[in-house]
């Protein structure tokens, strides 16, 4: 069996799958991955350092190795908080309006992608299959091929992609997705960003596009495609929520919601999110009905994330400002109708919290997947299971589809899902929870990623299966 090579912005081991903690699915799935293939995780270290060298710092843990280089801090800010964060991050969710095109930014993020390159060349062995995390290098491939590297290379995007409409607002859209054309395998979170994808091959880029089968062909090369949805770790989830903090976390929330329905949305602060949207949706369900604040309680944890980012600041800033007015208008002397939490929890504290939570709130403007409506599910009591409203702007909608399925941005459609959600039958609930949890459980993180493996293992991209996966 060859070795798998992951290639990640950062590098998240664990110490074994139970002990996964507050580590997220993919760290979960590349560390299983990597202990049964044997293998490297290479990435940024998180350090800065005066001038880079490309040394590496290597170490052996559970089974595979860990490499990681040092950044110098112009490079942190123009390829990460500048091109990573700043371009590519809101063109994807579809915020041109907050991209930011500075030709720094561009020439950055290229000169890190090489950097990547040329550090990461000398650990590969001829059998070796490279396997590429996310949007932070696109062009890595390209940049390895030009070093001679002719192992199998693939991209999995955890983002959406957009319509090839707005992705021409881009500079140099055509030169980086040629670049990403020298990856055999491109994996997307859904169908809809796979089918943009080969929209804006077909149309833009002039290739040659078999969008039934998933490959493009272009200056000589193959490409093949492939919708591959991302699950959690079901069983090891399962197995956080049978331990104490899980418990306390329950017990904490019920005690005290003080019989009212709780609601609760778990996400990372960040514009894409759709968390103003939601509390104008909560502003409307209060006006519409009397006597709310003592029938439902709404917790929104919100740990912050790129704080350097200005348009991070702006949301941050946004959410506090209506929380403390929603707050103000509705609350009565002992009550709040809001709780918002500006930090993270670990997952097993997560897992209590959704079960006390009898209403999933994850309404994402637009979002890659979204791991938290599955969490969410798994998290549900059989035998009382909560609702679960859903984004139909979050890749998880193609699967969820028994779900409360909403436009985020049509405040009233939400106010009438919540409403829907907190009378809705126990019958109805357990038939939507059961059809939702079978899609959780059998399609889970260890199974993605043997997917996407075996496909960018195969000797013939023309044997792959059908595109939609």
């Amino acid at each position: 069996m060859s070795r798998l090579i992951v290639v990640s912005n950062r590098v998240s081991v664990t110490k074994g799958r139970g002990a996964a903690g507050a580590q997220g699915g993919l760290a979960v799935a590349m560390n299983g991955a990597l202990r049964a293939r044997g293998g490297i995780w290479f990435g940024w270290s998180g350090n800065e350092v005066d001038r880079f060298t490309g040394q590496l710092t290597m170490q052996r843990a559970d089974g595979f190795t860990t490499a990681t280089i040092d950044l110098e801090p112009h490079d942190v800010d123009e390829y990460y908080n500048g091109y990573a964060n700043r371009t590519l991050w809101p063109l994807f969710h579809y915020r041109i309006d907050l991209a930011e095109y500075e030709n720094e930014f561009g020439m950055g993020y290229e000169r890190v992608n090489e950097r990547f390159a040329n550090s990461l060349v000398p650990l590969v062995e001829d059998d070796d299959v490279v396997w590429v995390q996310d949007y932070h290098f696109l062009p890595l491939a390209e940049r390895l091929r030009a070093q001679g590297l002719k192992n199998r290379i693939g991209l999995f995007l955890h983002i959406p992609w957009p319509p090839a409409r707005l992705f021409v607002s881009l500079p140099f859209h055509e030169r980086l997705v040629a670049a990403m054309l020298h990856y055999d395998v491109i994996g997307f979170q859904s169908v809809e960003w796979l089918e943009s994808f080969l929209h804006y091959c077909r149309k833009e880029l002039h290739a040659d596009v078999d969008e039934d089968a998933g490959i493009v062909r272009h200056e000589g090369r193959t490409t093949v495609a492939r919708a591959f949805p991302i699950g959690i770790d079901h069983k090891e989830f399962m197995e956080l929520g049978e331990s104490d903090a899980a418990r306390r976390a329950h017990d904490r929330l019920v005690g005290s919601a003080r019989n009212r329905t709780v609601v609760i949305g778990v996400d990372r602060l960040d514009y894409s999110k759709g968390l103003p949207e939601r509390i104008d949706a909560m502003e409307r369900l209060f006006n519409q009905h009397d006597d709310m604040v003592n029938k439902l309680l709404y917790i929104q944890i919100a740990p912050p994330s790129r704080e350097d980012v200005r348009s991070y600041q702006e949301i941050r800033a946004t959410l506090e400002q209506k929380t403390g007015q929603f707050n103000g208008a509705h609350s009565d002397v002992d009550l709040v109708p809001i709780r918002y939490v500006n930090r993270g929890f670990g997952r097993a504290e997560l897992f209590g919290f959704y079960r006390a939570a009898k209403i999933g709130l994850v309404t994402p403007i637009r979002d890659g997947m979204n791991l938290v409506a599955k969490e969410y599910v798994a998290a549900q009591d059989p035998d009382d299971p909560g609702v679960l409203i859903l984004s139909r702007f979050a890749g998880a909608a193609e699967q969820l589809t028994d779900a409360l399925l909403v436009n985020p941005l049509n405040h009233d459609e939400v106010t009438r899902a919540i409403w829907t959600a907190m009378n809705m039958p126990l019958a109805e609930r357990k038939e939507r929870w059961e059809a939702l949890n079978a899609v959780v459980r059998d399609s889970d993180v260890i199974g993605w990623a043997a997917d996407f493996i075996e496909q960018l293992s195969g000797n013939s991209t023309e044997a792959l299966e059908p595109a939609m996966h």
